[in-house]
């Protein structure tokens, strides 16, 4: 790879890209057009549009394409090619402001909810011009990318970046209120950052096809632990291996092409478990870069014959992946909202913004909870490398004892402190306001909040766009008791105000364990809702206090809301069908055969040995080992009947919601017995006639 500042931003079309290529009057259109100040004209649309594509074909583009995020959690493109035909039949390259501005999609065939019938096909993607354009592609053949919104005929939301703008929208527009009141005339611009760190494994690609359950739902339904696996935590932040160091750099060369700025990459916790970490941005192009990174990801592991995982748990007994989203406001000037070190005794903006946090999330735990509610995060939560299911914030110890003291102690920063370390000729170390509790779903970092509970295939919109809502929602509440008030009597106010809502909603803070069984009782006695599984997290949607929310601050309609409810209830329906349908598939033509073959190997071993010997002692051993290999197969064998006569009752259930309970009732309990006994025959067939590759295989042969 050439030198990454030479090769950085090549194959993305910048700001600066935009302004050296069209008159000041049209950049400066499109700045406003930005800033919401402007309606996007054809006319001015047709000059970017050409000069784009002018940008596109001299680096190697043939097509373009709108690029934009279904409620697949995935990306949808459909490209077209910049060729056209002129009046006279020659041929020539056209890109209108028409074409670049609007395209059209099916929007039956993605999950919709039911906004969209089946015959109901139309829908439209619309550029979003606060995201930048890229080229991906081979060198000869590649496309222009347009990162779009996905809406229906009618304007719903059939995407994650709608609902993610509408409420940055919001959250901005509430923040530029508060700083009104402040005193803040003619103030900079808000912006809604965030930060994604991103987990995901790899593994041997040859052994990743030759395990139907990781090719088609993204985990090991079985597999046992060799004996060692993370105990030693050699892996977390140790030596990449060469190969993966060789997939790492491409990787890098590939996001820095198209402006991602990666800047972080290590070993995680569990064998040939990495992450990926993001510079932060705008939240709606943070998200747009992580969507592209984990694509990204999965394509270069493909070219170095490896696959990528990014369920958020491929394999039981080790961490899992997650997904870490660090959000918090900004000035356009740079200036962190979030900073504790603005605070002083005249200037309270910070504990303003603080608790409006503390009190969304307390308010709003549920419908937090909800966005991470998926089937492979029930494999994850809980365990000793994500947070528990309960939602709590961890603050840290100073900025809880300024919100205990509030008005009985200044609440200017304290002084930073230097951490000896009993060495001479060593630096001083700056110490941070407070530690860190990686137990902790929401906590506090120094300057940002880290949401940790989502999973690593999620798009980060879902929960960006419920904390902007939450966020925004209480702002706009602080904003109106404000105003009421004696202006002559702000910080008065402001203190009365944070001092009545952390009584209140301090019991959502919390310091301690979240792995410790007694945060769970803890949990129950301050009113804390325990949403364990997705079945049980999926109804909030429907609450009649979570459709106000979206409705009064414009982010959801009912009807959206509603459909995604319809459309999470649905991906848990299927992704528990693909995995039960998997498991027997594995268990009744693979293992089952393999074990049948170990068996009969044994039987004939335990006859050839009696016939030669006559001796019966000299066999028992080898006996007793048959019968108990026997009898697990016969367990396997009602289990896998158990299974099989219970999946098809699920087209006999007419309610979506039933189905889902259905399947974590009967059938996620049931494969976990099935797992039980493949497990236990794992450990007792011969390693050359196993079918499938094991753990030792995919966590430790790379």
């Amino acid at each position: 790879m050439k030198n990454m500042l030479e090769v950085y931003g090549t194959c993305c079309f910048t700001e600066n890209e935009l302004k050296n290529r069209v008159p000041n009057s049209i950049f400066k259109t499109f700045k406003a057009v930005q800033r919401g100040e402007k309606e996007l004209s054809l006319e001015v649309a047709d000059i970017i549009a050409n000069c784009v594509k002018n940008w596109a074909i001299e680096n190697g583009a043939t097509h373009f394409t709108h690029w934009f995020q279904p409620l697949t959690e995935l990306t949808a493109e459909k490209h077209d090619s910049f060729i056209s035909i002129g009046p006279d039949g020659t041929i020539l390259s056209q890109f209108s402001g028409k074409e670049l501005i609007k395209g059209e999609a099916d929007t039956s065939s993605f999950p919709n909810g039911g906004i969209r019938s089946t015959f109901e096909a139309r829908g439209y993607t619309a550029w979003d011009v606060q995201s930048p354009m890229f080229l991906r592609g081979e060198e000869g053949s590649k496309s222009l990318y347009i990162p779009t919104a996905f809406i229906g005929y009618n304007g719903e939301a059939l995407d994650k970046k709608v609902p993610l703008l509408r409420s940055i929208d919001y959250v901005t527009e509430q923040v530029s209120k508060i700083r009104n009141i402040l005193g803040y005339e003619n103030s900079e611009k808000i912006i809604n950052t965030l930060g994604i760190e991103q987990e995901y494994f790899l593994v041997e690609k040859k052994f990743w096809e030759k395990r139907q359950d990781l090719m088609l739902s993204g985990r090991t339904i079985f597999g046992t632990l060799p004996p060692k696996g993370q105990e030693l935590n050699d892996h977390y932040y140790g030596t990449i291996k060469e190969r993966v160091e060789k997939f790492m750099n491409e990787l890098d060369g590939e996001l820095w092409r198209i402006g991602i700025i990666a800047k972080t990459k290590h070993n995680e916790v569990a064998p040939n478990q990495f992450e990926i970490a993001l510079m932060f941005s705008t939240a709606n192009v943070a998200v747009d870069q992580n969507q592209l990174t984990m694509d990204i990801i999965k394509k270069v592991a493909d070219r170095h014959d490896l696959a990528a995982l990014l369920h958020e748990k491929p394999f039981e007994g080790v961490n899992g992946s997650g997904k870490h989203c660090n959000w918090s406001l900004a000035t356009e000037n740079g200036d962190n909202l979030l900073d504790p070190n603005s605070l002083t005794e005249e200037k309270l903006d910070f504990l303003i913004y603080l608790m409006a946090i503390i009190e969304g999330i307390d308010r709003y735990s549920a419908l937090l909870r909800a966005t991470s509610a998926t089937p492979g995060n029930d494999h994850r939560l809980g365990g000793h490398e994500a947070p528990p299911a309960i939602i709590s914030i961890f603050l840290g110890d100073a900025l809880d004892n300024i919100l205990e003291n509030i008005g009985n102690i200044p609440v200017d920063s304290a002084e930073q402190s230097l951490l000896e370390i009993g060495v001479k000729n060593f630096p001083k170390i700056a110490q941070d306001v407070s530690d860190r509790n990686r137990t902790s779903p929401f906590a506090f970092t120094g300057n940002k909040f880290e949401f940790r509970m989502p999973g690593s295939s999620a798009s980060a919109s879902t929960p960006a766009f419920v904390i902007n809502t939450i966020v925004g929602k209480v702002l706009s509440e602080y904003a109106e008791f404000l105003e009421k008030e004696d202006k002559t009597k702000l910080k008065k106010n402001i203190i009365k105000l944070v001092k009545d809502r952390y009584k209140k909603h301090k019991r959502i803070i919390f310091s301690g364990n979240g792995y410790d069984d007694s945060w769970v009782q803890e949990a129950n006695r301050r009113g804390l809702e325990n949403l364990s599984k997705t079945v049980e997290a999926l109804p909030v949607y429907l609450r009649k206090d979570i459709i106000d929310l979206f409705q009064e601050t414009k982010v959801l309609s009912k009807e959206e809301l509603e459909a995604r409810y319809k459309v999470y209830c649905e991906r848990y329906i299927k992704q528990i069908q693909i995995e039960a349908s998997s498991a027997v598939r594995i268990a009744r033509s693979e293992i089952y055969p393999a074990v049948i073959k170990h068996g009969t190997l044994m039987a004939n071993n335990i006859n050839a040995i009696r016939e030669a010997l006559g001796i019966e002692e000299v066999i028992a051993a080898d006996k007793a080992h048959l019968i108990k290999l026997l009898t697990h197969k016969e367990k396997l064998k009602t289990v896998l009947s158990q299974i099989e006569g219970l999946l098809p009752k699920i087209t006999t259930i007419d309610e979506l919601y039933n189905k889902t309970l259905f399947l974590d009732g009967e059938i996620v309990p049931l494969l976990g017995e099935l797992k039980k006994y493949v497990d236990l025959l794992e450990l007792q067939v011969a390693k050359d006639l196993w079918p499938v590759p094991t753990y030792e295989d995919l966590l430790f042969r790379l």
